[in-house]
This record gives structure tokens, sequence and C-alpha cells, in this order.
């Protein structure tokens, strides 16, 4: 097969930091077109990459030249786009939250498979190895039975980050859909439900805005969340940790507790009940302070799936899962009721 033909669309931080310089360093891909609403931003993207600069997506996706598109659009955007571009033809690498409903969620998976074409959400927690590990010692029966966790993502909030700092669309409810729930909240769901290997049944929530005073959508988001069977545990979201970020998750196990991206020197340390400690320094989680330096591999996971005809390891169905429990924390916190998430 030739070089896989690849058009990003949305040039703001996530694919200025993570996608194009991923797919630009690939030895499988061209790139061949960037898309941006905001005309120079097009163009300044597409130069650095030696693109065709777009500002309609409908045009990107028709000009015939494209095989596989990454979506980095504001997240109202990600459902429609995601279906136009598989009713294209094309596969897509999708930016999480996948949707801002079930129903668009549903709607994408379903384009998919009519489509015959790859469908891959950008959760990228899974694949650092650290979250690997943990979750081979937990299969293994290493930990022994589960019993609770706690996880945290927390960092001073997208405008440090975001391309139009507090003017950008995180902070706009109609775009966005959600806050720091969808923004990292949905990336550590995502995370729990592959390490511990089971679903989330149940969620308990509060969430608020109280940090960003110009934002209409969450800051700080905290959830009870209990699994199939049984396990419970605690998961933070916040856009208001004013120093250092924290991407941190311990799981306490019947033999052993895991601390994953706990230590600033050990990506994962597991204590046993027998007093052993065991290090294990597996690289460093790819986070915004490194500016995007390391590979998140999401990337090379969705080119590999293409390449080689095979399921992408965070297909549609996936994705939804994760989104799934968002959805149900932001209906536990309007109606102050422990809710059931859909679908399990």
């Amino acid at each position: 097969m030739n070089k896989l033909r690849v058009g990003v669309i949305g040039c703001g931080s996530i694919a200025q930091h993570r996608h194009l310089p991923e797919y630009h360093a690939n030895p499988h891909v061209e790139i061949v077109a960037v898309c941006d609403v905001h005309a120079e931003r097009a163009h300044e993207v597409a130069e650095k990459f030696g693109a065709t600069a777009y500002t309609s997506f409908e045009e990107l996706l028709n000009c015939g030249n494209v095989d596989a598109v990454s979506v980095c659009t504001p997240n109202y955007l990600h459902a429609p786009i995601t279906i136009a571009a598989l009713e294209a033809g094309l596969h897509v690498l999708c930016e999480k939250p996948m949707a801002t409903s079930e129903v668009e969620a549903k709607s994408m998976i379903t384009a998919a498979k009519q489509s015959g074409k790859k469908l891959m959400i950008a959760h990228n927690q899974r694949f650092v190895p650290s979250h690997q590990k943990a979750r081979e010692l937990i299969a293994s029966g290493e930990a022994g039975r589960i019993f609770s966790f706690r996880t945290a993502f927390g960092h001073g909030g997208p405008e440090g980050w975001s391309v139009e700092g507090k003017e950008g669309w995180f902070f706009q409810k109609e775009k966005a859909f959600v806050g720091a729930m969808g923004d990292l909240g949905v990336h550590k769901t995502d995370l729990l439900r592959y390490v511990l290997g089971e679903e989330m049944t149940e969620v308990a929530s509060f969430v608020q805005t109280n940090a960003k005073d110009f934002a209409d959508v969450d800051d700080n988001a905290v959830c009870v969340l209990k699994t199939e069977s049984g396990i419970i545990g605690t998961l933070a979201a916040s856009w208001a940790y004013v120093s250092k970020e924290d991407n941190s998750t311990v799981i306490y196990g019947e033999k052993a507790i895991l601390r994953l991206e706990d230590d600033p020197d050990h990506s994962l340390i597991v204590q046993y009940g027998n007093g052993d400690i065991v290090k294990y320094q597996l690289g460093k989680i790819q986070s915004n302070e490194t500016g995007g330096q390391n590979n998140s591999y999401v990337v090379e996971k969705f080119v590999d799936a293409i390449m080689e005809d095979k399921e992408p390891p965070i297909p549609g169905e996936e994705g939804m899962k994760s989104l799934q429990v968002i959805l149900a924390a932001l209906e536990s916190n309007e109606t102050k009721r422990t809710v059931s998430v859909k679908g399990v």
C-alpha cells in the first residue's frame, strides 16, 4: 500500500501538539490536507506540513485526495464531521469525548459499520506504559481482588494551552457541551474501564463551575463510581490545579496497592501487603507540560489499524461506553441522585 494520505480537520492545540507531529513522524503517512475555519491558521499549518489548506471540512472530505482524517474540532462538531467523513469513505480518528450525546455516538458507530471504514477515538491513556502494566497485574491476579480506587486528572485549565486562550471554545457550553468532565474526566473513565477490565454501573457526582468565572461549563467535578463487580472509588477532574498537573491513579487490592503516575520518578509503584515494594520506571506519561513532545501512540495505532486492516484498539463502541459514564455523571449532578450507566 502507498502512503496513507491524511487530512486534519481543526488546527488548534491538540492538532498542532499531537496529531500533526505524530503523523509527520510516521513513515507510512503523508499529510495532504488541513482544515480550520480560521483561514490564516489553516494556511500557516498547511505551509508548515506541505499540505493544502481548507476552511470548509466538506471541501476537504470531497477533494478526492484523502484516505483518512483526524477530527480535532470543538466537541459539538465531532459527530457531524465524523459521520460525513465516514460516509465519504474515509477512516476517522476522532478526539474525545467522541460526541455530546449517546444518540450522536450511536450514529457515528452506525456510519462506521455501514461504510466499512475505521473509527477510532483518541483515548491515549490506554497506551501509557504504567497503565498497561497495571492492567496486566490486575488481570493476572497479582493484586488480588480489587476493592477500591481513586483517580484524578487536573491542571490549570485549557486557557494556558489552547490557541485561543480564555476566548476558546473549551469554555463555551454550546460548543464544548461539557468542561473539565469532558476534557479530563472522560480520559479517566476510559482508563478505569481499561485497567480494571470492568464496566462502570453507577455514578454519583458533584459537577460545578467555581474557578473560571468566564466559563459556562464545569471546571471542577468529583464522582463516586461503582463497577459491575462492586469496586467503588472516586474520580476528580479539575481545571483549578494552580501548580503541576496531576494525572494519578491509586488502586487498592487484596494483595497490593498500585500507584500509577503518583510518583515523579517511578511511573508505577506496587506496595504489597507483605511489605515488599516494587518500583517501575516505564517512561513519562504524556502531558501538556511536556509540550506534546512524547508520543501518545494514538496516531500510530490508528495508522496501524488501517495499514493492517484490523480493528482499532479504541473503536467507537469503546468511546461510547466511556462517554456514557460522563453523561451519567452530569445527570447525577442535575438530579442529585445516583444514576445507572446506560448500556451496562
